[in-house]
């Protein structure tokens, strides 16, 4: 382990337990999972009802219209496994026929929902309680109200606007604007959709009375799904990809994600040790900002549906193409970055993509879930944008995703949006082991700031010896086009001025910022056999252990 420098006490302390852990973006998501698991469920379970309780209390950021994905340690097996649930576009969908405003709001920016298969999937799969049990706590919220937090009605507010445009906004929006703090406020459509999928399960939602009123209702405002679109549909389980690091073994999910870039980052970190890597000395977090732009580089040429483009990576992964990216950084002078998505005009002197060929070897919200036989689930789900295409079909009050927007336009993009297609999804879980024994998951969402502020933490764990709430809390950055970094304005004077000497484009953000996430994570302490669970106070995020 490198030498530290002081590291910045948490707000609060991590939570413990000795049964099982939940840690999820708001309290009462926490708590259905582990009511599942005080109630004889185990981890499978306890992730359908965080999810589907989450569809309620946070439905700006996710529910079962949007899309996913999951690790899961399934203890009995002693494996991991990835669950792909990330939607795919419909197939009528033709690029010639969108403007950019198409993919951003609206009937058309939406793709085939996953989320509803995804967590139906992990239950059927592995799963104790039955079905409509997990469903109970979303149920109950929705049909009696839950009390507006602070941070929803501050994320409602800014999606008004979107809200405004289409009949569903009646929802949320009374007389031109959101609820408040405090505001009781109930779903009761949405209750009713949740019942249809707790009775029903995938066939009521993609074959059946819930999937006809779904596709009508976007129909009617001119949605190109269709009901072969959804019928088709299901999750699909993986195996994830993974590196060693520093005697660790870590995993994320496969392509279409793009975890391949937080991993590329920290395998390119694990190469510096000693005055290297000190927690925030400026040369180190220079470095770091240095391996991320080289990751998203290589992000940008290699992300999109495998079907479409072949990613290597087994070689970027390597531990011979990390040494070679490595030797593209200039320690004194930051490079320059063209931005985190495809473009065919770029800034002059930016970094590109590497050369991996001789090696071989918005709104999002992330849980996690660990149970006493040692499994762990931990997921990765989202609308997209607030409300995702801020349109509910019909009377479903399921807001459908905006994942759309995350497909490219331009002739020639690996991530072109296509009829079909899988799009470049950025949302990455990780789970890490140790001496193969489970060690943490940690997760966040911030759209492509998921594949850079994901490591930080990792590494605040495993290189800087924190617990898991205060490498959650610890500040964190995120590089954008250019030379451009915002970093919250914890991150000392100095090393701030110390980085803008090197040529970075400082921006400060608040002091817990959305703009780097909400992590959540959870640790299990094999000797004692105990979970701690961290959850990030920049949202409602609260992990509850027994």
């Amino acid at each position: 382990m490198s030498s530290l420098s002081v590291i910045p006490p948490a707000g609060r302390s991590a939570a413990v337990g000795v049964n099982g852990m939940a840690a999820s973006a708001h309290p009462l998501a926490s708590l259905a999972g582990v009511r599942m698991m005080m109630d004889g469920g185990n981890a499978f379970d306890a992730a359908v009802a965080v999810a589907s309780t989450l569809n309620v209390c946070e439905p700006f950021m996710s529910g079962a219209a949007g899309v996913g994905v999951a690790l899961a340690y399934v203890a009995a097996e002693d494996r991991v496994r990835a669950l792909n649930f990330s939607g795919r576009m419909p197939q009528a969908a033709d690029p010639e026929e969108y403007a950019e405003g198409d993919k951003d709001v609206g009937i058309r920016s939406a793709l085939v929902p996953g989320n509803a298969a995804g967590w139906l999937t992990l239950h059927e799969t592995y799963g104790r309680l039955e079905r409509e049990r997990l469903f109970e706590p979303a149920i109950d919220y929705a049909e009696n109200g839950t009390a507006i937090t602070h941070f929803n009605a501050k994320s409602i507010g800014r999606s008004v606007p979107r809200l405004s445009m289409f009949p569903s906004a009646g929802i949320f929006v009374k007389n031109g604007r959101g609820p408040r703090p405090g505001e009781r406020v109930k779903q009761p459509q949405l209750a009713q959709s949740l019942r249809a999928l707790a009775k029903g399960g995938k066939d009521e939602f993609y074959r059946g009375a819930l999937a006809n009123r779904l596709v009508e209702g976007a129909r009617a405002l001119g949605g190109q799904i269709t009901e072969e679109d959804f019928a088709t549909y299901d999750a699909e389980w993986s195996e994830p990809i993974g590196i060693g690091y520093r005697g660790y073994e870590i995993f994320s999910v496969p392509p279409n994600s793009t975890g391949f870039q937080l991993l590329e980052t920290l395998k390119m970190m694990e190469g510096f040790e000693g005055a290297d890597l000190i927690f925030q000395h400026p040369e180190t977090l220079h470095l770091y900002i240095e391996c991320v732009k080289l990751a998203v580089a290589d992000r940008i040429k290699w992300g999109g549906d495998p079907a479409y483009v072949k990613a290597p990576v087994g070689a970027l992964l390597s531990d011979g193409y990390a040494a070679q990216q490595r030797a593209r950084i200039d320690r004194d002078r930051a490079a320059t970055v063209s931005g985190e998505q495809f473009s065919r005009l770029v800034p002059s002197g930016s970094i590109k993509a590497g050369s991996p060929d001789a090696f071989d070897g918005g709104m999002t919200t992330h849980f996690a879930v660990a149970d006493r036989d040692g499994n762990v689930v931990s997921v990765t789900q989202t609308l997209g944008g607030g409300f995702g295409s801020a349109v509910a079909p019909g009377d479903t009050g399921l807001f459908l995703n905006n994942m759309a927007h995350w497909f490219d336009l331009e002739e020639g993009a690996p991530n072109r949006l296509e009829g079909g297609k899988r799009v470049d999804f950025c949302v990455a879980p990780t789970q890490t082991f140790r001496d193969g024994s489970f060690h943490v998951s940690l997760g966040t969402p911030g759209s492509w700031g998921i594949l850079q502020t994901t490591p930080q933490f990792v590494m605040n764990v495993l290189d800087f010896g924190m617990n898991v709430q205060e490498a959650i809390e610890a500040p964190r950055l995120r590089v954008f086009e250019e030379r451009r970094v915002v970093m919250e304005e914890r991150f000392p004077a100095p090393v701030r001025a110390a980085l803008a000497e090197k040529g970075h484009d400082i921006e400060l953000a608040e002091p817990f910022s959305t703009t780097v996430g909400g992590a959540q994570g959870i640790l299990i302490d094999q000797e004692s056999g105990t979970f701690q669970g961290g959850a990030d106070p920049r949202r409602d995020g609260a992990a509850i252990g027994y």
